[in-house]
């Protein structure tokens, strides 16, 4: 099947490839710091599962670059390790398996629906912070259980509420967001996700306000950049190649295929890190008691040994074991929300999209010491024409 021209004249760049051919590993820096990056999809799947050499029991320290200047509190589950990791992810399981949920479905394919209307009506459509973040945002809602019309005030804090261009900034303000949302709950507690943290225990005792800060704050870092910019490439694709819309339109069965060749090709989210309880050997590296060690995500999703033509996008592409939303014990929480949301606009477009145009498109660059990945947009105007 078809692959496809990218909207910048370039495909997303895979920064890794010649180190990755050349090796499983290599180092990086990231904030002064020399981290080894497993590239290979075989041994980043292998040093995911394996959580007593590769711990993710380090506060601050399984994001790269690590946020000890971003946030206060260990973000949950994500920051622990088995058996204690299970026993957190228990306790919020239920909001992230939502979007099983007819109620929550149909709550998205209205949202969806609306968004697409809206943009189709109007001369252009900025996609990435009038588009994407409010879908992001108000979706969000719905997989919490609370009140759309908090969605207003998450829009305002932007893509990311801790990272800007060039760094970090500090989450104060999801902080105090936090806090006051608990504060409400405890005092007339309901069927949100605030409230269930509130009433929730853990080895026979109620949560600390800590670890409900630990999990709140991981629902709204967690996800809302990758999701956004995962949005943003899928319009931006299928304004540049029209044809993809077609194959999806001809038989919409497709989409589930196409959806997961999206958060494959234009994974978001770099790579996650790790760190290793005593020395150890990764591949020949050397790693110090207490060294992180990367695991390069997308570096393995472009792996060609696994997948044929990886610098390709394949709307068809099976099988497709892409690790865009980790692998092992910390399989992402999320992943359901996020597959809820990239098929339903597929889905979407299908039915009211005739044709996208793009109107002018700003890249999105990552830039650490040691290479430069270009994927997405900063800023992306499209023009809907809808179907006939």
């Amino acid at each position: 099947m078809f692959g496809g021209k990218c909207p910048f004249g370039h495909k997303p760049s895979d920064p890794f490839k010649a180190k990755r051919e050349a090796g499983p590993v290599a180092r990086y820096e990231f904030q002064g710091e020399q981290i080894p990056m497993i590239l290979r999809h075989a041994d980043v799947r292998q040093a995911a599962k394996n959580w007593r050499t590769y711990s993710s029991d380090a506060p601050f320290r399984v994001p790269i670059p690590s946020e000890e200047e971003a946030r206060s509190m260990r973000q949950l589950p994500i920051e622990t390790n088995p058996p204690e990791h299970s026993e957190y992810r228990a306790i919020v399981e239920p909001f992230f398996n939502r979007p099983k949920l007819p109620e929550m479905i149909a709550q998205v394919e209205h949202l969806i629906d609306s968004l697409l209307r809206d943009a189709i009506a109007r001369d252009t459509t900025e996609i990435v912070h009038g588009f994407a973040l409010p879908l992001q945002a108000r979706a969000l809602t719905y997989l919490l259980n609370t009140a759309e019309s908090e969605a207003d005030l998450w829009i305002g804090w932007g893509i990311h509420v801790f990272r800007v261009r060039g760094g970090l900034k500090k989450g104060v303000e999801l902080e105090n967001y936090l806090h006051a949302k608990f504060d409400a709950a405890g005092r007339a507690p309901g069927a949100d996700f605030f409230s269930a943290l509130t009433q929730a225990t853990f080895h026979g005792r109620p949560l600390t306000r800590e670890e409900m800060m630990g999990f709140a704050n991981l629902a709204f870092a967690g996800g809302r950049d990758t999701i956004i910019h995962t949005v943003a490439c899928a319009l931006g694709h299928l304004a540049a190649n029209p044809e993809a819309l077609a194959y999806l339109r001809e038989d919409p069965k497709r989409i589930v295929h196409a959806s997961e060749e999206f958060f494959r090709f234009f994974m978001p989210l770099t790579h996650i890190g790790r760190v290793c309880p005593v020395a150890t050997s990764v591949h020949g590296e050397q790693v110090p008691e207490g060294g992180r060690v990367s695991l390069g995500w997308a570096s393995a999703n472009r792996d060609e040994t696994v997948f044929p033509q990886a610098d390709e996008f394949k709307i068809d592409r099976k099988p497709n074991p892409h690790l865009s939303f980790g692998f092992g014990e910390h399989l992402c929480l999320g992943a359901p929300h996020a597959r809820l949301i990239v098929r339903t606009l597929l889905q979407k477009c299908v039915e009211l999209v005739g044709s996208m145009e793009i109107v002018s498109a700003e890249e999105r660059t990552e830039t650490e010491h040691d290479y430069v990945r270009k994927l997405g947009y900063e800023s992306l105007v499209l023009k809907f024409h809808p179907r006939a």
